[in-house]
């Protein structure tokens, strides 16, 4: 399911100090020469060049917009969960000076102001006047008036648009990135994740008896679960697991009766943050005793922010589900 949350930005400055050296002769040239060099140096590190990146810079977000910075972001509201977990994992945590209402990761986002969800709350915004604004698609869509009203601020507002595969949220990490000044901290997530998902992928390469594997993003009475298009099913592809579902695409909702139908040899749930016991319930529904993944008690909760949530830590829970369904490969 889908997160909402909004974001906002501001009007800012720092950077750039602007030096006079007077140049003479002798030994005052050879001084005027080092506080050259090192006005250089402190040029680089304010417009981000420590970072092999310089402003002003125009990118293009998720809107097809141009969008152009003209100086490195100091502060930053961020309305979209995922685009927090970016911008704190690039090491921006104290630029960060607003969130979305759901915001949950790292801990030390829950210390942030609130800033709304699906509706911004555009007062809030304009006190905290960030450099930018991460919002979603969502919002360009169904609030452009107060984007407007952003950017007529000083705002500059960067539309993170909807992820459903790895390449997406590498694609959102190396947009988040460039608007903050942070590509070379970006590339370093963009190159771990990509080599711990290519040894996942490498070591479930030698599985010849592939596992049916059921996803449940939502409890009984509504089932829902996730088909193609959607990070799970990504997920199960590249640990050689089917996805009992692939025959559907993206989130839909099935009856008791179609999922027993598919004999799946694993169950996945990721409700256990507000359901309690899911395993249990699931172990205890009626007419499910036959389904392999219950007779041989293979029911498992995972953390639903690590496999649903666009963000970094969707590489954990790669790593999770590899462990859960195929332990004699993996938990080696």
């Amino acid at each position: 399911m889908k997160a909402f949350f909004k974001k906002w930005g501001l009007l800012s400055a720092v950077f750039l100090v602007s030096m006079v050296i007077i140049v003479g002769c002798g030994t005052q040239k050879k001084t005027a020469q080092s506080e050259t060099n090192e006005g250089k140096e402190v040029s680089q590190q304010e417009t981000g060049k420590e970072s092999g990146q310089s402003f002003p810079i125009t990118l293009t977000d998720d809107a097809g917009r141009e969008v152009t910075i003209e100086e490195k972001p100091e502060t930053i509201v961020s309305i979209q969960a995922s685009s927090t977990e970016i911008a704190f994992a690039l090491g921006l945590g104290d630029k960060i000076v607003g969130v979305s209402d759901y915001d949950n990761y790292p801990p030390e986002a829950l210390e942030k102001e609130k800033v709304g969800a699906q509706d911004i709350n555009i007062e809030r915004v304009l006190t905290l006047l960030p450099d930018i604004a991460l919002v979603t698609d969502f919002h360009y869509k169904t609030h452009p008036d107060t984007l407007k009203q952003f950017e007529e601020a000083g705002i500059k507002v960067i539309v993170v648009g909807s992820a459903a595969s790895f390449d997406d949220v590498y694609h959102n990490i190396e947009m988040i990135g460039s608007a903050t000044g942070s590509e070379t901290e970006a590339n370093e997530i963009i190159s771990d994740m990509k080599k711990r998902f290519s040894a996942i992928k490498e070591k479930a390469a030698a599985i010849k008896d592939k596992k049916k594997v059921w996803v449940e993003v939502a409890p009984a009475p509504d089932i829902f679960t996730t088909g193609t298009n959607t990070f799970m099913h990504e997920m199960l592809e590249s640990i050689q697991a089917t996805n009992a579902a692939e025959e559907h695409e993206g989130w839909v909702k099935l009856t008791e009766e179609e999922i027993v139908k598919l004999n799946p040899d694993v169950i996945i749930t990721t409700y256990g943050y507000y359901v309690e016991n899911p395993k249990e319930q699931v172990l205890a529904r009626k007419g499910w005793a036959e389904v392999p993944a219950l007779k041989n008690k293979q029911v498992f909760d995972v953390d639903n922010d690590t496999v649903t949530r666009p963000g970094p830590r969707l590489i954990e829970g790669v790593e999770t589900l590899a462990e859960l369904i195929y332990p004699e490969v993996f938990k080696q």
